[in-house]
C-alpha cells in the first residue's frame, strides 16, 4: 500500500508536473508545450505535488483570482486549476489528500474552479455556479426588425496592436460583471496561447475590436460542391454597451467565406435576440463556474444581496466540518451578516449547494424543486433564493 505525502514545490520541483498533466489529460502534445504554456503562472501560484516516495505522482494548482460578485464587490478567490493524478494511482485517496491539503491552506473564503469532470468536484463541495451556453448560428442573417447595427467601425488588428486594447477593455467588463475573473499577464498568456497545435487546422487567433467591446476568433476555411462553407469560432466576445453587441455580432455574421459561426456565452446572453427568429441560434448548455464555500461565514457577507431575508440553514459539509451546523442569515440593505445558532432550521442543504446559488445564476428554488434544497418552513427558499440572485446570469468564459 502506498503511502502518499503531497506538499508546496519548490521551483525545481514544479518541473516535474507538465509530465503528471500530460498523462493525466491524455495529452497528445509535449511536455515542452505545456510548460510553455503555464510560464506566467506557475511562479505566482501556489504549486502542490503529492508524491509516493520520491514519484511525483499527483498535481494541483492554487491562483489568486479576483472575481466579481452580486453587489459589484471583488472577492479574492482561490482558483485551483491543474490537478491532476497520475492514471496508475488513481483511486487509490490521493486526490482526497490533494483537496484536503488545498482547502484549509488556500487562505480565502471561496474557492472556484473548472471542472473537466463535474461530479468529481461534488464530492469536495463545489457546486456548478454559472453554465455556458454553446450557440451555432447560421451567417449573413439580418437582425430582426428594430435592431440596427451600429455603424462605428470594426477593426481587425495584429495581435501586438490589439492586446493592450482588448486588456482594457475586458477590465472595464469585469468591473461591471458577475462571474469574470481578473488577470495578470500569465493569465492572459495562457487564455491567448496560440500554437499550431491549439489552432488545429483553423486560424491563429485574430482580433475584431470596437471601441467598446472585441471579438477574438479562428476560421476553418472549408469548401464544398457548394462553394465556400467554413465555420468561425468565437473565442472571446466581450461588449461594454448594446452598441458594441450589435457592431461586433453584425461584423462577424457578415465575414465572407464561412456559413457558420460557433460561440459560447451565457444563458441570457442578447445574441438570440438580434435575430429574426431566436430558433436559427442551436443551443447546448454546459457547466461553467464551479464555486465552494470554504467558510461560509466569511464567505457570505461578501457579496450583496437582492432582497431582505431573515432565515436559519443547516448546513451539511464532510469535508469541511467547520462549516457544518445551523446559521442565522439575515441580510438587509444589500448586506449579509451570519451568526451560528442552535435555533431550528428553515432550511437544510449541503454546501455544495450554497456555493452553487453564490453568484446568483443558480436558483435555490430550483434546488429545493429538485430535492437538493429541504425546505421547513414554507417560503423560507424562495425568500433566500430571491435574495441571492444577480441582476443578470453570472458570466465567467475563461477556462483556467
Amino acid at each position: 500500500m502506498d503511502t502518499y505525502t503531497v506538499r508546496q514545490q519548490t521551483t525545481d520541483e514544479a518541473a516535474t508536473t507538465p509530465a503528471v498533466l500530460a498523462a493525466a489529460f491524455l495529452a497528445n502534445h509535449s511536455i515542452e508545450e505545456i510548460r510553455a504554456k503555464e510560464v506566467g503562472l506557475t511562479e505566482h501560484s501556489v504549486n502542490l505535488g503529492a508524491y509516493a516516495g520520491d514519484r511525483q505522482v499527483g498535481a494541483a494548482q492554487v491562483q489568486d483570482r479576483g472575481l466579481r460578485v452580486p453587489g459589484g464587490a471583488l472577492v479574492r478567490v482561490a482558483g485551483l486549476t491543474s490537478v491532476a493524478v497520475a492514471p496508475d494511482h488513481r483511486r487509490r485517496g490521493v486526490l482526497t489528500k490533494i483537496m484536503r491539503a488545498v482547502l484549509p491552506r488556500s487562505g480565502q473564503a471561496v474557492s472556484a474552479l473548472w471542472a473537466s469532470e463535474s461530479a468529481i468536484y461534488g464530492r469536495y463541495g463545489y457546486g456548478v455556479a454559472s453554465e455556458i451556453t454553446h450557440f451555432t448560428v447560421p451567417t449573413k442573417v439580418p437582425f430582426r426588425v428594430g435592431v440596427d447595427a451600429d455603424p462605428t467601425v470594426v477593426r481587425e488588428l495584429p495581435r501586438e496592436e490589439a492586446m493592450p486594447v482588448v486588456r482594457g477593455l475586458y477590465e472595464r467588463f469585469a468591473e461591471t460583471t458577475v462571474g469574470p475573473l481578473t488577470r495578470i499577464d500569465g493569465n492572459w498568456d495562457y487564455h491567448f496561447y496560440d500554437s499550431a497545435r491549439v489552432q488545429a487546422g483553423r486560424t491563429p487567433l485574430r482580433f475584431a475590436v470596437h471601441p467598446d467591446g472585441y471579438a477574438v476568433y479562428r476560421a476553418q476555411p472549408k469548401w464544398t460542391d457548394n462553394g465556400p462553407g467554413g465555420t468561425l469560432f468565437v473565442h472571446e466576445f466581450i461588449a461594454n454597451t448594446p452598441q458594441a453587441v450589435t457592431g461586433l455580432w453584425r461584423y462577424l455574421l457578415d465575414i465572407d467565406l464561412v456559413t457558420t459561426v460557433e460561440y459560447e456565452g451565457s444563458g441570457d446572453d442578447p445574441l438570440t435576440l438580434l435575430l429574426p427568429d431566436s430558433r436559427i441560434a442551436l443551443r447546448k448548455r454546459f457547466h461553467a463556474l464551479h464555486i465552494r464555500l470554504t467558510d461560509l461565514e466569511r464567505a457570505l457577507p461578501l457579496r450583496g444581496y437582492l432582497a431582505p431575508v431573515d432565515v436559519v440553514v443547516e448546513v451539511a459539509d464532510a469535508f469541511c466540518p467547520w462549516n457544518t451546523g445551523r446559521w442565522h442569515l439575515v441580510a438587509n440593505g444589500g448586506q449579509m451578516t451570519v451568526a451560528s445558532t442552535e435555533a431550528a432550521p428553515d432550511l437544510e442543504l449541503d454546501v455544495r449547494d450554497l456555493g452553487a446559488a453564490y453568484l446568483g445564476g443558480i436558483r435555490l428554488s430550483t434546488l429545493a424543486a429538485a430535492g437538493l434544497v429541504r425546505e421547513h418552513t414554507v417560503g423560507a427558499a424562495a425568500a433566500l433564493s430571491n435574495a441571492m440572485l444577480a441582476e443578470r446570469e453570472p458570466s465567467c468564459r475563461e477556462v483556467f
